[in-house]
This record gives structure tokens, sequence and C-alpha cells, in this order.
């Protein structure tokens, strides 16, 4: 379930990286990098403990 919620998260930051370029908003953009990056470190984390 952990990782369908990073999935899920990646999924709305690509769309914001792309709703952000379509409507020229770095502050968008900028979001969308940040959860996806922030889903990247909570699934290494959560892989790391083992759960």
């Amino acid at each position: 379930m952990r990782y369908f919620v990073a999935v899920l998260a990646v999924a709305i930051g690509v769309a914001g990286i792309v709703c952000g370029e379509a409507d020229d908003s770095p502050g968008l953009q900028l979001l969308g990098v940040v959860l996806i990056v922030g889903a990247i470190v909570f699934v290494v984390r959560t892989a790391r403990r083992g759960g």
C-alpha cells in the first residue's frame, strides 16, 4: 500500500510538471519535482527499513 501511494505521488508530480510547462508556470513545475523527489526518498527509506 505504501508503494501505491508513492506511485500516485509520482503520477501527480508528473502531471504537475506537464501542466506547468503548458501554462509556463515555474512554481508548478518545482512543486511537481519536489513531489517526485519526496516520493522517491520515501520509497528508498521504506525499502531500507525492510517495510
